[in-house]
């Protein structure tokens, strides 16, 4: 008790009876026990007036449950932007698959495609075509 061994209170006894006498201590007792219940109920009433007025648990309780819709809305967040960019890598496949083959099918076409007659360049005026009109 208030970090005092059974020697200490032995002694502060002793020291009491000593100096109230033994007929003023049972009194003297009894008033520093009234004392120290009224000193506990104290401390108690202010400890719930406190706790009261700050609404502690309530503000506890808010929290967390902000933190839990803080929480699920991250979550969905991150399944929408995960979503995106799952479909993003998919069109971006598909777009790369519909370039090769494009690609692809070109080379083919030039490859069979017969090869161009080279054409002989000249300033030379062509001859105009006769024209037949019969009256």
């Amino acid at each position: 008790m208030f970090g005092m061994g059974f020697t200490e209170i032995l002694i502060i006894a002793v020291i009491a009876i000593l100096f109230l006498g033994p007929d003023k201590l049972p009194s003297a007792m009894v008033d520093i026990a009234k004392f120290f219940r009224t000193a506990k109920n104290a401390i108690g009433s202010v400890k719930d007036t406190l706790e009261e007025e700050m609404n502690v648990s309530d503000i506890k309780k808010e929290a967390l449950a902000y933190k839990t819709q803080l929480d699920n809305a991250s979550s969905k967040l991150s399944k929408v932007t995960d979503v995106k960019a799952q479909i993003g890598s998919q069109i971006k496949s598909v777009l790369d698959d519909d370039s090769t083959q494009v690609q692809e099918e070109t080379i083919q076409v030039e490859q069979n495609a017969a090869p161009k007659e080279s054409q002989e360049v000249t300033f030379k005026k062509k001859p105009k075509k006769e024209e037949n009109i019969d009256v």
